[in-house]
Formats: structure tokens, C-alpha cells, sequence
């Protein structure tokens, strides 16, 4: 599913104006954005954590030049699902052949 079937989705259930849910999502996927910048840890209920993580620095290799490069120690999102968020997906996961 992409964001935009998640928008038509949206419209469709609520009977809001897609334009209405474009502004809403981009609104919300902003404020994400955000809040992870400024160093702030978004948590939603029933839903799950979008938080900061710290990579420690390490040793990589530049396979080309075949030498050692130092990697800075370095922060990235993450999302951490709520564990209602994970049982309603291990109750109702689709079984592989």
C-alpha cells in the first residue's frame, strides 16, 4: 500500500475531502519529521514509538579503494511497534505456503 491508497482509503471510510486528508497525512508525516530532528521521540498509543537511535562509530571499508574508513558515530529513525500493534499482526498474519 502506498500513501496514496492510504489517502483514498481515508476519504473513502470518513467522507473527508481527499484534499482535506492530503493536507493531514503530509501534515502528520511532517510533524514526524520534525520532532525526530529536534532530538524529541513521537509516541501514539496503541499504535507504537517513533523514536531516535545513536549508531556507535565504527571501522567500514571502501571495497573500490580496498581501505579502512572510520564511520561517525550517527543517529537514525526507528519505529518501535506497540505490542497491541503486534499482537493484532501476529493474530491475523497471512500463512505462507
Amino acid at each position: 500500500m502506498r500513501k496514496a491508497d492510504i489517502i483514498s482509503t481515508i476519504a473513502e471510510k470518513t467522507g473527508v475531502p481527499k484534499v482535506d486528508v492530503i493536507i493531514t497525512v503530509e501534515s502528520f508525516i511532517k510533524e514526524v519529521k520534525d520532532s525526530l530532528a529536534q532530538g524529541e521521540n513521537l509516541y501514539i498509543r496503541g499504535f507504537g514509538s517513533f523514536i531516535r537511535k545513536t549508531r556507535k562509530a565504527k571501522i567500514g571499508r571502501n571495497i573500490k579503494k580496498n581501505t579502512a574508513i572510520e564511520i561517525p558515530e550517527h543517529d537514525i529513525p526507528a519505529f518501535k511497534p506497540s505490542k497491541q500493534f503486534l499482537d493484532q499482526i501476529k493474530n491475523n498474519s497471512i500463512k505462507k505456503k
